[in-house]
């Protein structure tokens, strides 16, 4: 497949014939080619700027083209691959040893060269590719963290974002499962000047009619409400439309008029939060079901948010899963594995019905099966894996998996909770329900 840009190679040859041979093989083949005499001359121009390749003599006056393998900066400069008329195995086998990408004795065969000199260029472009995606995170703080990439959906997103935190206005994220809509919520939480208030996130399908009044609006000298604790906070409503009839009538009353009356009370309490609300499924038809009510819609929807799906916002793949690389490389305290050029097109080949979510645990087992110094992307993207040791019910193996993923996140964080539910995808208050459902014990952890 050809480049985009044309690969650019460097030719350090004293002999002018091979020179200017060289040259014409590589620019009919499409590359951007120039040539000098000397090794230092060589190090001048590599100076002002770097090629994707270096092809250099090996036996040539003055600095030989070993002497200016061993002069460049291995992690840095360019693959060089070596040539020469006088090479033998020792030499070949030594130039290898110092860093060089390959060695090559004259006279070459012509489509060997080219498939040699066209493997290390990838290989640069990719490692280039690679330091700048570590160097764009290394830059990454607060929102561009939270919400990264850069397609125009996602600017688009960050800018509304910003525009929308200082305000009370009430909000509807909508997005397919996966992509974020509680991170965002949280986000919006964060920026806002309700930040240092509580942040209640409430999953809509658990919340129960029976003991929606208890649990929110507390007793008369007992509990006191959830939503009363909320108040000078955030209220986020996880996926709304799965809210039972008669929690949704109680829940507009409370937003609409802003008091709570606690069980056995005669006074009601004044609640103030911001509400958002979250779905991944179509509304207007939740509506037409009978399965949200038509006047709490009206008061969730004031502004909407859509969150895009992953499959939408492919230039943003690359970026997405060094991030993940990264973090769960530190995780697992273990080296950041390198993306080859059939990972990256494994997942640019992928649909990810799962978005970021999807990704981000394709990257966890990537990294876990490089601890082992084996795997690829496309042997973490199958999801037939052996079931050898797993636990007999499929709920015993999911609560297994996340005992040992949250463990080791509060582990790697040092039992900051923030930083351990940001690192696992999830909001601080639901690492908090995990903890407790999971029976750990963080302190033991620690």
């Amino acid at each position: 497949m050809t480049p985009a840009t044309p690969f650019s190679i460097l030719i350090v040859d004293d002999d002018r014939a091979m020179r200017q041979s060289l040259v014409a093989l590589l620019e009919a083949a499409g590359w951007l080619a120039e040539a000098v005499s000397r090794a230092e001359s060589a190090q001048e121009k590599l100076a002002q700027n770097s090629p994707d390749v270096i092809l250099s003599d090996v036996r040539m006056p003055g600095m030989s083209g070993l002497d200016l393998l061993n002069s460049l900066d291995l992690l840095t400069s360019p693959p060089m691959v070596l040539i020469s008329a006088h090479g033998d195995i020792p030499m070949a086998v030594q130039a290898i040893q110092d860093g060089a990408y390959s060695f090559v004795e004259k006279p070459y065969d012509p489509r060997r060269l080219l498939t040699i000199l066209k493997h290390a260029a990838e290989q640069s472009r990719m490692r280039d590719s690679n330091a700048r995606l570590k160097q764009r995170l290394f830059q990454l703080s607060g929102l561009d963290r939270i919400l990264l990439g850069e397609t125009k959906s996602v600017r688009e997103l960050r800018e509304e974002l910003l525009d929308l935190a200082p305000t009370d206005t009430p909000i509807l994220i909508q997005g397919e499962t996966g992509t974020g809509k509680e991170l965002v919520a949280r986000a919006l939480h964060d920026l806002s000047p309700r930040s240092d208030g509580p942040f209640l996130a409430l999953n809509c399908a658990a919340l129960s009619a029976e003991t929606f009044e208890a649990e929110m609006f507390g007793t008369l000298g007992g509990a006191q409400g959830r939503l009363v604790a909320a108040s000078g906070g955030t209220l986020f409503l996880d996926e709304i439309s799965t809210c039972p009839a008669a929690v949704q009538a109680k829940l507009l009353r409370v937003i609409e008029d802003k008091q709570v009356l606690p069980i056995g009370a005669t006074s009601p309490t004044s609640v103030d939060f911001r509400v958002l609300s979250a779905s991944n499924e179509d509304l207007d038809q939740a509506v037409q079901e009978d399965r949200l009510r038509q006047d709490l819609l009206f008061r969730l929807n004031t502004f909407m948010l859509l969150l895009p799906p992953l499959r939408q916002r492919r230039d943003d793949l690359m970026l997405l899963a060094a991030h993940f690389l990264a973090d769960y490389a530190r995780l697992h305290e273990t080296t950041v594995p390198e993306m080859s050029h059939d990972d990256m097109a494994t997942l640019l080949a992928h649909d990810w019905p799962g978005n970021v979510r999807e990704l981000r645990n394709v990257c966890e087992r990537r990294v876990l099966s490089a601890r082992r110094g084996a795997g690829s992307m496309a042997t973490a993207l199958r999801t037939d894996p052996n079931f050898e040791d797993v636990p007999d019910t499929l709920r015993e193996a999911v609560a297994s998996f996340e005992r040992e993923l949250i463990g080791k996140a509060i582990k790697a964080h040092e039992g900051r909770m923030d930083a351990a539910a940001e690192a696992l995808g999830i909001g601080r208050r639901t690492l908090n329900e995990k903890i407790v459902k999971l029976g750990l014990d963080k302190n033991a952890l620690l």
